[in-house]
């Protein structure tokens, strides 16, 4: 057997305690207590973990909800709010007492941390994601343990990565992570609700067939946003990039982290790909739809081509140069995401024209793309 056969072998938790740098990301229900307040025996077993890990030469990258949630209590909430403002309003105060106790108890070991709030806005727009990724890569150099959330305080309904487990699949990519752990309520995946006769776990996941007959819709915890089928497709976003994925419950942490055969392993199903485009695909909501003529569309998924202005018959929507537009086929089907170089108000006078007709009726800024290939995501074969 070649030299590291063993190690690749489906089921193998080696991926994950070999993994120099993890991304470890917590859910709500995992750091808090009924009431909604942070659990000081929760968090402190969570750190003990991950400090284990980080001084054992590790790099760890933590995803921790729970902002919301530690908020409520002080502002006397009895359960998590559905109204925008008053999840803001908890976010605000909850984000501020997290953080105090990771910076806490952290410490206790000798360890910095240092808080990373994301927008969508922050790594799906041009430059801003390469910022993103310099910033995780300093702390870590300078042994930080970056503690990541989304900023729900100003995040809206329309732009935001809708639930924590998402946003750590494309934060192990966004980091180059070597594995990812989701840590849950729930030990492992399970083929139906932990109660119900005749359910079982699932040991590994190789691919969506593994996950065929799984019943995932009861949910868990009041406090947090997502359930189990989150976390498959968080799971499916970071395999999709070649990242190993072990779901557990919290306390299976630091089992989880050294190997122990405990939770969920899911596999690499695919390679890394660009960064910017797996957060286009994952993170962003289109501002706008380009109607797409039949030759455009084939010049988009098949050549995997520019979007060219003559292949347009139709703009929708109000967005600006720089944002996120869906590609849609005559019958309206979505066929490609990407990052449009004009504004929406700009386009409708230069559609099916050629870039040689506008670069010498009006210069050589209207030579450019609609949409250029390294920066579009195809979404339909």
């Amino acid at each position: 057997m070649p030299a590291g056969a063993e190690r690749d072998q489906p089921g193998d938790r080696a991926v994950v305690a070999t993994a120099h740098r993890v991304v470890v990301k917590v859910g709500s229900s995992s750091l808090t207590n009924p009431g909604g307040g942070i659990d000081p025996e929760r968090i402190g077993a969570l750190v003990d973990a991950l400090v284990a890990a980080r001084l054992a030469g590790r790099e760890v990258v933590l995803v921790s909800s729970g902002a919301i949630a530690a908020g409520l209590a002080p502002l006397g909430m009895r359960s998590r709010p559905r109204d925008l403002a008053d999840q803001q309003a908890a976010a605000s105060v909850g984000q501020s007492l997290l953080m105090e106790h990771y910076g806490r108890l952290f410490a206790r070991a000798g360890l910095g941390v240092g808080q990373v709030l994301l927008t969508v806005d922050d790594v799906t727009r041009r430059g801003n994601y390469r910022n993103a990724f310099r910033t995780f890569g300093r702390l870590l150099e300078l042994g930080v343990v970056p503690v990541v959330n989304e900023n729900d305080t100003v995040a809206t309904h329309e732009i935001r990565f809708g639930d924590n487990d998402r946003l750590a699949a494309l934060v192990a990519h966004l980091v180059h992570a070597d594995a990812l752990v989701l840590l849950s309520d729930v030990d492992a995946l399970w083929t139906a609700h932990p109660a119900t006769p005749g359910a079982h776990r699932i040991d590994v996941v190789t691919g969506p067939d593994d996950l065929a007959g799984v019943d995932v819709t009861r949910r868990g915890s009041a406090v947090g946003t997502g359930g189990m089928q989150t976390k498959i497709e968080a799971a499916g976003i970071a395999t999709s990039a070649g990242i190993p994925v072990v779901l557990t419950d919290a306390p299976r942490a630091a089992a989880a982290l050294t190997g122990e055969r405990v939770g969920t392993l899911f596999t690499p199903t695919g390679k890394r790909r660009p960064t910017r485009l797996l957060w286009l695909r994952h993170a962003s909501d289109a501002k706008g739809r380009l109607v797409l003529d039949a030759g455009a569309v084939r010049a988009v998924v098949q050549r995997k081509a520019s979007l060219l202005p003559a292949g347009i018959t139709q703009v929708e929507g109000h967005f600006a140069s720089g944002e996120p537009v869906d590609l849609v086929d005559p019958d309206g089907v979505v066929v490609a995401r990407g990052l449009v170089s004009y504004d929406s108000d700009e386009l409708p006078d230069l559609l099916g024209r050629t870039t040689q007709e506008l670069m010498v009726e009006r210069g050589a800024a209207y030579e450019r793309t609609v949409v250029h290939r390294d920066a579009l995501v195809v979404l339909a074969d």
